[in-house]
């Protein structure tokens, strides 16, 4: 090759690197390349202000609330989240799938290609046809499963449903929880207390004895864990022991599972804005600050969370099992 045609090809080379330095080039040789100015540059935006920032209104909603119905409505990922294939051919089971971290996720799993059921309880109907006709849109099937957890039968059920529905299932999300809010350990009735530990506690081990022995090597369990399973509060007694157990049963069951062939991890948030929060989860006074005390002065939204959710599940995290992944707006811990 001449001096002429290799300074040529280099220019080449380097002039695609000046329309997009970040693009990933398809290790398959003679694979078709197109490069989409439109796709290929992201402009940082300072996490600080990206999102809203407390004071927010006072607003309450029954138990469990609805994504609808907040002010600010909190964003999922139903607009800015892009997939890229990365769970191509999957199928995820969720729990809590209508709103928060789960439709977040099984928004993210579906733009990855995945097939995905939810499920939630039956007043959430109407946050749940949004995430399902969101699913669909992606070409991929969507699967609504509403029921009450805390019933083991129920939870059994759940996962027979789904396995039959998406012909398989290779990854499960143990996300649904109930908060709420208590200024003292005398006002926990022990019908409250029974609640917060079936939704928290025995629902995920119910679904996740069911799943098993549906679930192959390659396979990933997600439990979503949360900062107060380490620097609890002390209005939220029995949420954040749940979420302390929780922690700890994705460390257990890991090393149960590696020998198998199936990963177990976490993730771990910080305050994020979710129908938690205005439907018993917090005081009004904590409301209207909500996020305040991070360093980035501000709640969550479920989307930061969302590629997390999709890497604990994802081929190229195969080493990591029995983690527990933290986004918690500078608070430390995981």
């Amino acid at each position: 090759m001449s001096d002429k045609k290799k300074i040529s090809r280099r220019t080449a080379i380097t002039g695609m690197g000046a329309i997009c330095l970040t693009t990933a080039f398809t290790p398959v040789l003679g694979a078709d390349f197109k490069i989409d100015e439109n796709d290929c540059s992201t402009i940082p935006e300072d996490p600080q202000t990206k999102y809203p920032r407390p004071p927010f209104k006072e607003q309450k909603q029954p138990w469990p609330g609805l994504v609808s119905k907040m002010d600010p409505r909190p964003d999922h990922g139903e607009k800015s989240y892009k997939g890229s294939g990365r769970l191509k051919g999957r199928k995820a089971l969720i729990t809590g799938g209508d709103s928060g971290m789960g439709r977040a996720a099984a928004i993210a799993y579906a733009r990855e290609g995945a097939d995905v059921a939810i499920n939630y309880y039956p007043t959430e109907e109407e946050d749940a046809k949004e995430v399902i006709q969101l699913i669909k849109a992606e070409g991929r099937k969507a699967v609504a499963i509403p029921g009450d957890l805390r019933d083991e039968k129920f939870c059994i059920s759940l996962v027979e449903q789904a396995v039959k529905a998406l012909g398989g299932l290779d990854i499960l999300v143990n996300n649904a929880a109930r908060q709420q809010t208590h200024d003292s350990i005398l006002d926990i009735t022990s019908e409250d207390f029974d609640a917060t530990m079936k939704t928290n506690i025995y629902a995920p081990f119910w679904t996740i004895k069911a799943a098993l022995p549906h679930l192959k090597p390659g396979s990933s369990i997600i439990g979503t864990s949360s900062v107060q399973a380490y620097t609890p509060t002390e209005d939220l007694y029995d949420y954040a022991q749940t979420k302390a157990a929780t922690t700890n049963y994705i460390k257990s069951l890991a090393k149960q599972l590696a020998p198998k062939g199936i990963r177990v991890n976490g993730v771990a948030p910080g305050p994020v804005w979710t129908p938690l929060q205005v439907s018993g989860g917090a005081t009004m006074e904590k409301l209207k600050q909500f996020g305040g005390q991070t360093p980035l002065g501000r709640p969550g939204q479920p989307v930061e969370l969302a590629s997390i959710y999709v890497q604990l599940a994802a081929e190229d995290a195969s080493y990591a099992t029995g983690q527990i992944y933290g986004s918690s707006g500078g608070e430390g811990n995981p």
